[in-house]
């Protein structure tokens, strides 16, 4: 199921008295795109449509729908727990290095959920995360995550020293 067909079904699954529009709008999609994934989800045998009035349209989730939807949301909670198990395992292998290396200050350079997990993650091995550069830092490296020894700041400690 695509996800836009998801999003469908979970808008209408909160208000069967929903319209096209206010899908449309709800999910920044045209209505004509409305119309046309309703009647795909309609001949799938996941909605089924019944008039209000005569210009109005009930959609109700069918059994095959909710039974679609809630395994796609199933497979969405494993696949979200997997990707937090994959970056909580490397946010642990980079601590361990810098837990070896004796590192106890570092940079991570990045402010979005994927550098909180390693946040939290140094946090509890008694790293302590700092807002300017120093000698470490780690970067983002697509999914995971690479230390790195910053140049400008241990040349310019071994300048003083």
């Amino acid at each position: 199921m695509k996800e836009r067909e998801y999003k469908l079904l979970e808008a209408i699954a909160q208000d069967e008295t929903v319209t096209q529009a206010g899908l449309a709008n709800g999910l920044g999609i045209a209505v004509g795109s409305v119309n046309w994934y309703i009647k795909r989800l309609i001949s799938r045998g996941y909605l089924k449509a019944t008039r209000m009035d005569r210009t109005r349209l009930r959609y109700n989730l069918t059994t095959e729908g909710m039974t679609a939807f809630t395994r796609n949301a199933t497979q969405y909670m494993k696949d979200s727990l997997q990707i937090y198990r994959d970056l909580r395992g490397g946010a642990q292998k980079i601590v361990t290095q810098m837990v070896e290396r004796g590192i106890e200050r570092v940079y991570l350079d990045g402010d979005d959920e994927i550098m909180d997990i390693l946040r939290l993650t140094c946090i509890e091995a008694n790293i302590q995360p700092t807002s300017e550069v120093e000698q470490w830092f780690v970067a983002r490296n697509g999914n995971g995550y690479q230390l790195k020894e910053s140049k400008s700041v241990s040349l310019s400690a071994g300048k003083s020293s």
